[in-house]
């Protein structure tokens, strides 16, 4: 085999290779070999059909997958012996002996390479772990809102004004130019005031009025309302109000908690409280992580790969298009202009990529792996996700082991983030539960 380097530019490198056309007919008659001692065709006893049969039936099939393999062998061995990692897949463009015509092979190769990545000293790294103690306000909260869901309605004998939170059973009639429109008529109708359901403005409006008093409203649909007819249009309602009933919370004692599949409250109280300590304890981490991100950011020193960065900016601009299509593009985003808003992006995939490839490079030199059983556990934890459908989600990744494989990095990164914070300096600071939640933005 013969190699010529055509590039050597930043990160870029080229090459045109050829393999001899006498190495590559002998893989094809080892191959056709194997093909014909397997074959069963009528007329010849098993492993007995002639070589020169196979050459004819399947040729043109075995020369292209010998072709695939020596061009596979050929990369894996110009790269390994020039110590080259490709950052991505390399681009191949045959040149000649594409058919089984007796030339030579040559194709040309061009790669993009992965830096040298050098670990930087991490004997000075520094963090804080932030934690936050549970209140017995935050776990009354969760005890509240439970009792709130589990909340019955009694009906209120004294003639009064309906009120926020109060339940109202009403007649109404809708209209449209002073004409009733389908479904726009209902009997004993409750709506809750202060609540959601109805069309915005409908139960604000109700507000106020007694039992058996009468009212017409005007209200107008919204512009994404289901029924285009009504979209964005104004119409009036005629309101009967009728019975009024006041929310009542079921008390929060023994007895909610027994409703709930617990011996007792206190029982109830530390499901709670262990429930909110483990969301405080994923802050923590995300916040510790953040920081630990950060700070390997300003030890990254090396070029990331180009193709690499636009690969991870285009994932994140499909991303930022659909949100701005739905009106859900951040408010410090809102109003930029698209040439400021790709710059910002094109730096946060940048910091990705870069803060990717020196995480592989720390787990790679220390010897960080993920077991199979871990990826078992993530595979099984993916399945969970999916509640009657786990038996499909398992086949699925057995059917496809690439896309196991795609839970792994998550799973190496981790890893690796717990080893650099088991070996930093840290320390514990507490704080307020919004002081957790406040996660800033990361520095690019």
């Amino acid at each position: 085999m013969q190699v010529t380097e055509t590039l050597s530019e930043g990160l870029k490198r080229g090459f045109t290779v050829t393999v001899p056309a006498a190495e590559i007919a002998s893989k094809r008659d080892a191959r056709l070999k194997e093909v014909a001692a397997n074959l069963n065709l009528p007329g010849f006893r098993p492993g007995k059909v002639p070589v020169s049969l196979a050459k004819q039936r399947y040729g043109e099939s075995v020369w292209a997958e010998v072709l695939e393999q020596t061009v596979s062998d050929a990369l894996r061995t110009v790269f390994d012996e020039r110590g080259i990692r490709p950052a991505g897949q390399p681009k191949v463009d045959l040149v000649s002996g594409q058919t089984d015509d007796g030339k030579d092979l040559e194709f040309t190769v061009e790669a993009e390479i992965l830096p040298e990545i050098a670990v930087p000293d991490l004997s000075d790294l520094t963090l804080t772990r932030l934690k936050a103690n549970v209140s017995d306000e935050a776990i009354n909260k969760v005890l509240e809102d439970i009792a709130k869901r589990g909340r019955t309605f009694e009906v209120v004998e004294e003639v009064r004004p309906v009120a926020k939170g109060d339940v109202v059973a009403i007649d109404f009639v809708g209209k449209r130019d002073g004409v009733p429109f389908e479904g726009g008529s209902a009997e004993d109708v409750n709506v809750e005031i202060g609540g959601e359901g109805f069309i915005p403005g409908f139960a604000e409006q109700i507000e106020g009025m007694k039992p058996g008093e009468e009212k017409v409203i005007t209200v107008t649909f919204p512009e994404d309302y289901g029924a285009t007819e009504l979209a964005g249009k104004e119409a009036t309602f005629d309101i009967k109000a009728k019975q009024i009933k006041k929310p009542v919370d079921a008390p929060i004692d023994d007895e909610l908690a027994k409703k709930m599949g617990f011996e007792s409250l206190d029982q109830l109280k530390d499901l709670i409280r262990k429930q909110i300590e483990g969301e405080y304890d994923q802050l923590s981490r995300l916040r510790i992580k953040r920081e630990l991100l950060d700070e390997l950011a300003k030890k990254t020193d090396f070029t990331a790969p180009e193709g690499m960065v636009d690969a991870e900016f285009n994932q994140i601009w499909a991303r930022v298009e659909e949100d701005r299509k739905t009106g859900q593009l951040d408010d410090e985003d809102k109003n930029k202009d698209e040439e400021t808003l790709r710059a910002d992006y094109r730096k946060i995939a940048e910091r990705r990529v870069k803060l990717g490839l020196l995480l592989a490079e720390i787990g790679r030199k220390n010897n960080i792996t993920v077991t199979p059983d871990e990826l078992g556990r993530a595979v099984r934890a993916e399945a969970m996700r999916y509640p009657g459908q786990e038996k499909q989600v398992f086949e699925f990744f057995q059917k496809n082991p690439q896309a196991a494989e795609s839970l792994r990095g998550p799973i190496f990164e981790n890893k690796v983030v717990d080893y650099l914070i088991e070996l930093a300096k840290v320390t514990d600071k507490e704080v307020t539960p919004e002081e957790l939640s406040d996660i800033p933005p990361a520095n690019i």
